[in-house]
């Protein structure tokens, strides 16, 4: 059985005490006994009894709130996914309050206590990179409190999530770059115990099996998702004697990181070294040669990770796993025929 929140109420009937009493013991006042403010802290605690700041103030008009954590804000991706949540939110009639977790798992924990003691009505969350400890998800669970992952998720028993089509998205851009004359794929992603990380270099194996391809480990560089770190790995690839010709990039920040490992030595890119990437900002249309990318639809990942938790809010208890369909857009980054 999933717990609800624990209120006032809950307190002062297992107590046989009024809730006033239970209320003046846990703001420590001197009109109750100091047995009575034992009894009721601990049995708070013993409960996970959370006060509602906003409780007293805007008891009438309570605010309706879901709170979302994503691991960096800065990057065109999760501002868009936020942006999809917000818009899909405030037709419903919802705040959101995010919280960026800077890829740091104790942070991503911080956020999500945050989140309980203010009392949103959800939670919508990506993972942090270095997040493998999964209990304060479980809590939340234990709690009853509606949550839904995007992109990078866990506990798929437990919640809902939302994710792209990483897999087919990687094996078509993989089959691509071999029809388009690369020989040698390198795969840059990120950390492996991520689904999205698995999914997406699933993909990409399958292309070179498909094609007959053997498969070379050491063109598989899976790391941190840090832009120097990405960098550095793909100048050590490029350093090569049997160099890759063509690179595949997790993300938006290990693309970019390649992309100028490639052009600081000196190659062209596609006729030495194609490349595509897992991005669909602005920018990779402006760069030179235009970058062709894997697009992830993120404004629909999180407008739809917004739809199920309200659903999941409004009572629905059932386990949901949507997949959004990524888009290549072949621009000249990765055609070494068209290019010679």
């Amino acid at each position: 059985m999933k717990q609800r929140r624990t209120s006032l109420k809950d307190l002062a009937e297992q107590l046989g005490v009024s809730i006033a009493t239970v209320s003046r013991a846990l703001r420590d006042s001197h009109e109750v006994g100091e047995e009575m403010k034992k009894k009721v802290q601990e049995l708070a605690k013993r409960l996970n009894y959370r006060p509602n700041p906003f409780a007293q103030s805007l008891r009438k008009e309570a605010p309706r709130v879901i709170g979302v954590v994503v691991p960096n804000l800065v990057t065109h991706y999760y501002a868009s996914v936020l942006d999809g949540i917000e818009d899909y939110a405030s037709k419903a009639g919802y705040s959101v309050i995010s919280a960026n977790s800077h890829e740091d798992h104790t942070r991503e924990e911080k956020a999500v206590d945050d989140f309980i003691n203010m009392h949103v009505e959800g939670i919508i969350a990506c993972l942090a990179q270095d997040t493998v400890d999964y209990s304060h998800f479980e809590q939340i669970n234990k709690m009853g409190i509606p949550l839904v992952f995007f992109a990078r998720t866990c506990l798929p028993e437990l919640f809902s999530s939302v994710v792209a089509d990483g897999d087919v998205a990687a094996q078509q851009a993989t089959n691509h770059l071999i029809e388009t004359g690369s020989k040698r794929i390198a795969f840059l992603g990120g950390p492996n115990h991520l689904d999205m990380v698995r999914r997406r270099k699933h993909g990409y194996l399958e292309a070179l099996r498909e094609h007959r391809i053997p498969i070379d480990r050491t063109l598989v560089v899976c790391g941190k998702i840090d832009y120097e770190e990405a960098r550095t790995a793909t100048l050590g690839l490029l350093d090569r004697e049997d160099r890759p010709d063509a690179i595949l990039a997790f993300n938006d920040i290990i693309t970019y990181a390649a992309f100028d490992a490639i052009k600081s030595k000196g190659l062209r890119i596609p006729e030495d070294v194609a490349i595509i990437g897992f991005t669909d900002g602005d920018s990779s249309a402006f760069v030179t040669p235009k970058l062709t990318v894997i697009m992830d639809q993120a404004h629909v990942q999180g407008a739809k990770a917004c739809e199920l938790l309200l659903k999941n809010i409004s009572g629905d208890k059932r386990i949901y796993k949507e997949v959004v369909p990524m888009i290549l857009k072949i621009r000249e980054s990765s055609d070494k025929i068209q290019k010679s």
